[in-house]
């Protein structure tokens, strides 16, 4: 009888805990929601120097199984006429805080989506929800232990999304941009 007991009590607790996973999913969908779409722009992105350099970019957020998808690409162009891109995707999983979302970048041994390390050389990135901005934080530790932080804050706005950008490196700015990104 008391094995009977044990065994609901688990079973119980298992519901709970499907039933908080399923919650926790449901809340990150409803707030990415208002983000989910392609939007295109260009800028000129100031360093600290006060030089400028063009830059075109895109963003696609879309919502994926367990939360959301972030990926962008950035076009900078040389004064020879040269071009550059770079794009990232990344997947957002909601925490145990809320509005907050962890990074899943990696497979762990157990086969769930982690973090990168940021230890090893690798960005420590997170994302958050304020309102009606979008937040992607990305950390960089070098092999001095200095650090750099970049700071994607999007933020809803008629026609698009503004996109505000900072580099700091061990807390000074090194560069940034603002920008309406349409939306496509």
């Amino acid at each position: 009888m008391i094995s009977v007991y044990r065994n609901l009590n688990v079973l119980g607790l298992a519901i709970v805990f499907v039933g908080v996973l399923l919650l926790s999913v449901q809340s990150a969908q409803a707030e990415i929601e208002p983000f989910i779409g392609e939007y295109t722009g260009s800028a000129e992105i100031v360093y600290a120097d006060g030089t400028k350099k063009p830059r075109d970019m895109s963003v696609k957020i879309s919502e994926s199984k367990d939360g959301f998808t972030v990926e962008w690409v950035s076009t900078s162009y040389k004064s020879d006429g040269r071009q550059k891109s770079k794009s990232y995707s990344i997947d957002f999983l909601p925490s145990a805080r809320e509005g907050i979302y962890s990074a899943a970048m990696t497979r762990n041994v157990f086969g769930h989506a982690v973090p990168l390390d940021p230890m090893k050389g690798e960005p420590f990135v997170w994302g958050r929800i304020t309102g009606d901005t979008l937040t992607v934080f990305s950390l960089f530790l070098d092999e001095n232990g200095d650090y750099e932080l970049q700071q994607f804050d999007r933020t809803l706005v008629e026609g698009g999304l503004m996109l505000d950008f900072v580099v700091f490196r061990d807390g000074a700015a090194l560069r940034s941009l603002s920008t309406l990104l349409e939306r496509q």
